[in-house]
């Protein structure tokens, strides 16, 4: 039976896209999910079938607990069972600390944390009842150790997901010690096209290997903890070793 992963943020030409590609060459049929319409989707959509994916797409608000059982109930009714999640959602915006506003703290954690929790709770509640169990795969941010200036209330919901990662872990291998979770934390991996040339070339700089790395590095890293079944409650930060090294300072 052919293995069925779910993306989660796969609607644009971002990370999940390139992770939901890379599992599909490794066999899997890809279910992805989508918050917004854009023009890339069909653009994806043929990609994907041009290699033999068959998508399947789902719409939701993450941080709706009605839209997320929804997507699951629909999922589940098409797929009959889930064998991997990778959760590539979210915001990342720049403001100064002191324009920071309690709407902005509240729209990060709503994307960020919120929006993890609940799909990945219904994820489970599905991959706990399956014998064979399930991997749960999210994706961090290396810099939750080392923050940079302007993203105070990214950092601060981003923070949540290397301790998510572990309590999940604890919360769902003691019910079924086939279900693992763990988190890639990657770093300047496909960089923002909103990045300033300067802002680019400095996080290159700041990496040890001294190149910008790629989405096929992340998606190699969420393939490894699937196919792995002895790794669970570990995060794997995949940034050329730019967490490690000051850039020289």
């Amino acid at each position: 039976m052919q293995p069925q992963v779910l993306i989660l943020g796969a609607g644009r030409k971002r990370i999940g896209y390139h992770v939901a590609r890379f599992l599909a060459q490794k066999g899997y049929r890809t279910l992805m999910h989508y918050r917004t319409d854009h023009p890339e989707r069909s653009e994806m959509d043929s990609e994907l079938k041009s290699m033999g994916a068959n998508p399947v797409w789902f719409q939701a608000d993450l941080s709706s607990e009605t839209q997320v059982k929804a997507l699951f109930n629909s999922l589940i009714e098409h797929t009959g069972r889930l064998d991997a999640l990778v959760h590539a959602a979210g915001l990342w915006k720049p403001i100064p600390w002191r324009e920071t506003r309690a709407k902005d703290i509240e729209d990060h954690f709503r994307a960020n944390t919120l929006g993890l929790l609940l799909p990945v709770i219904e994820a489970a509640k599905r991959m706990v009842s399956q014998p064979e169990g399930g991997a749960i795969t999210l994706l961090g941010d290396w810099a939750v150790s080392r923050p940079y200036r302007q993203y105070l209330a990214y950092f601060a919901s981003k923070g949540a997901i290397p301790t998510l990662t572990r309590a999940l872990a604890v919360e769902l291998g003691t019910e079924n010690p086939k279900v693992r979770v763990n988190c890639v934390e990657p770093g300047p991996a496909m960089l923002p096209e909103s990045l300033s040339k300067s802002d680019k070339e400095e996080a290159i700089a700041a990496t040890l290997v001294q190149r910008e790395g790629s989405p096929e590095n992340v998606a190699q890293a969420v393939w490894s903890f699937i196919d792995n079944s002895f790794i669970t409650g570990t995060c794997l930060t995949v940034d050329g070793g730019r967490s490690v090294w000051a850039g020289g300072k």
